[in-house]
């Protein structure tokens, strides 16, 4: 019934007079709304881009941070940026349309957010050590040990106040790449089940001779991704696999595969679908 409320909110009719057309009220309000939802969505996403963006750090440990540096320079008459607050002062493009303490505030400004970025950078990069370590999942149950202990207090420390959901997502420790052989291995491992004996012995020389010769340039190819990028996986796979090959199927179609596991006919694998 809202719907089709909403569709008669606009009406014109065609007479011998002309187009005559009625706009109801109700209408407008409804765009208005709905306008207004739309970009308080907008606000919504920008700020958790933004919270997202510098954790574990927030706008009021940059306010914290700034204050606190332009305190200790003007109050204490130190300078630990060493003339930096003054050179940045003068070279702001309205510096000459300033007066000299507006140049220095300004300046101090710029030096304290850039103090504030660096200590988020070290922060994230000490939690992306501190998230590296596995050590906690062989403590025995029931038991924490004093180097388990120290880790989550150093993990609590370094993940700031009330997290979001991807507020972790640069913090994250990239993926290890894995060695060509262990690769190789579990390839055939896999793929063992569906060939027969000629087809594994022809498919083991070839996976030996990617080990020897493609292989090693390739797994640097991924190392030097997986220093660059968070995830040297995701795109590739993406664009150059998921995205690729992937034939027509009918409309209104849903496959499904299960094993049978309880009594196989065979040693190879049957799949049916």
């Amino acid at each position: 019934m809202a719907e089709a409320h909403q569709a008669v909110a606009f009406q014109f009719t065609v007479g011998p007079d002309g187009i005559d057309m009625q706009l109801c009220h109700e209408a407008l309000r409804q765009i208005y709304l709905s306008g207004k939802h739309s970009w308080k969505k907008r606000f919504i996403r920008f700020k958790n881009g933004v919270m997202t963006g510098v954790y574990p750090g927030s706008p009021s440990g940059f306010l914290v941070v700034v204050v606190s540096y332009m305190s200790g320079t003007k109050y204490a008459q130190l300078d630990p940026s060493l003339g930096l607050i003054t050179k940045l002062g003068t070279h702001i493009p309205i510096s000459p349309y300033m007066s000299e303490d507006s140049q220095r505030v300004v300046g101090g400004v710029l030096v304290g957010t850039g103090l504030w970025v660096t200590i988020i950078f070290i922060m994230r990069n000490a939690l992306k050590c501190l998230l590296s370590w596995h050590g906690w999942m062989y403590n025995r149950h029931g038991s924490v040990s004093w180097g388990t202990r120290l880790w989550i207090l150093f993990v609590k420390l370094f993940s700031g106040r009330k997290p979001m959901l991807y507020s972790f997502q640069s913090s994250l420790p990239r993926l290890p790449v894995p060695p060509v052989k262990d690769t190789c291995r579990r390839y055939l491992e896999s793929a063992r089940p569906l060939m027969d004996d000629e087809q594994y012995v022809r498919m083991e020389g070839l996976a030996g001779e990617f080990e020897k010769n493609l292989g090693p340039r390739l797994q640097w190819y991924l190392k030097l991704k997986s220093w660059w990028a968070s995830n040297y996986v995701s795109d590739w796979w993406e664009e150059y696999i998921y995205l690729r090959g992937r034939g027509p199927i009918m409309v209104n179609s849903n496959y499904y595969a299960m094993v049978r596991h309880l009594s196989p006919s065979s040693g190879l694998c049957e799949i049916p679908f």
